[in-house]
């Protein structure tokens, strides 16, 4: 007969959500089971730039998740060194016209209400934190507190340092419920997992897996392409993005949303984003959007104009419609947790998401008030609670 599982915690899905989820419940004295049809980063993790940014978030709460996740990304990356390849490089952001440099202004000056220090960057001042920019921009917004990990390398760490049993190559085909409607456990392809508390850490299928406990959560697709260039000697500083990013991150549209996010890495390659659309899962390349990318990238940087792309990759944010992830207890269904939605800055606030999933398992207070971030928001009218 094989041997029952069972545990106090069983959180699906070892992207970096998953993986920080699980820390910070084990950290709680929680005994954590992780499990994911793939391996550790196989989705949505391992096709992610790595970016930790406060800059690109207006004041609300994910400014706040952001801010807490940047403070433990800060912790973390001490007690883990250089394994994770953290960079606190800061980021820069850079607007080519005297309208979009105001219009940048005035929003860094409503993040500096809410915490986050944006320093103003006059047109003289460019070269002296990035030599190779093109010439010509009207100014920028310096943001120290921005940073950078290699996301695979992370989310592995942070699955060994929590010490979780980890199932890989595991299927969630239910979720099991009691007479009564609590969860207690998932099925898999090879057995079940007892356990009273679930955690949905599924990120882009997070709607999937809502759905097999019987609720909705309309977590869709937004398709991003990111090119990597031949390793080069470290010519760029620091994350550098053009100001319209910013409103291509909060945009609604279906279709392709284009706008250069460019940055050096530790091990040598350039990075560069980013791209959004609604395809659903075709992962097939978009020359479209690879050329707009390299175009951009240029406008930004001219001497990669001669520098080679070796490869494109794809990946899926995870989307809900109002752009906040859903983080916390689901009323609906006793036992079950989501840690999902958080669209493209999934890296950057998974810490402050496992940490509010740990304190909320453990009936603690919770850092941040969750309800902006409640999963049953959408089954008001509309579907948007905001």
């Amino acid at each position: 007969m094989a041997k029952r599982l069972t545990c106090d915690v069983v959180v699906v899905g070892a992207g970096m959500t998953g993986a920080a989820c699980a820390l910070y419940a084990a950290r709680a004295g929680l005994d954590v089971r992780l499990v994911d049809r793939g391996p550790v980063a196989g989705g949505t993790t391992g096709a992610g730039e790595g970016n930790l940014l406060v800059s690109d978030k207006e004041p609300g709460p994910e400014l706040g998740l952001a801010l807490l996740s940047a403070r433990l990304w800060a912790g973390l990356a001490g007690e883990l060194g250089a394994a994770i390849e953290y960079e606190p490089k800061g980021g820069l952001v850079v607007a080519s016209r005297p309208g979009a440099l105001a219009a940048l202004r005035d929003f860094a000056a409503e993040q500096r209400t809410a915490g986050v220090t944006a320093l103003p960057v006059d047109a003289g001042q460019l070269a002296d934190l990035e030599p190779h920019l093109a010439p010509g921009m009207a100014g920028a917004v310096h943001y120290p507190q921005d940073a950078q990990v290699m996301p695979a390398l992370a989310a592995a760490h942070l699955v060994r340092a929590s010490g979780a049993a980890l199932h890989t190559g595991r299927t969630v085909t239910g979720v099991l419920r009691t007479a009564r409607g609590a969860v207690h456990g998932v099925r898999t392809d090879r057995g079940d997992i007892h356990a009273p508390a679930v955690v949905n850490a599924a990120g882009t299928w997070g709607g999937d897996l809502a759905s097999l406990a019987g609720v909705r959560l309309p977590v869709l697709p937004r398709r991003g392409f990111v090119l990597v260039t031949e390793p080069l000697p470290r010519r760029i500083r620091h994350k550098v993005y053009a100001a319209d990013y910013v409103a291509d991150v909060a945009s609604d549209s279906a279709a392709l949303r284009s706008s250069p996010v460019v940055e050096g890495t530790a091990a040598g390659p350039v990075l560069i984003g980013a791209t959004r659309e609604r395809v659903g899962f075709d992962r097939s390349l978009s020359l479209t959007a690879t050329r707009a990318l390299a175009a951009g990238a240029i406008g930004l940087f001219p001497f990669l104009e001669r520098v080679r792309a070796l490869r494109a990759y794809a990946g899926f944010r995870p989307y809900l419609p109002d752009h906040l992830p859903a983080i916390g207890p689901d009323p609906r269904v006793p036992g079950l947790f989501h840690a999902c939605g958080h669209e493209g800055a999934g890296i950057g606030l998974a810490p402050g998401t496992g940490l509010l999933i740990a304190q909320a398992l453990t009936g603690k207070a919770p850092e941040l008030d969750l309800t902006p971030f409640r999963p049953e928001r959408f089954d008001t009218e509309g579907g948007d609670a905001r």
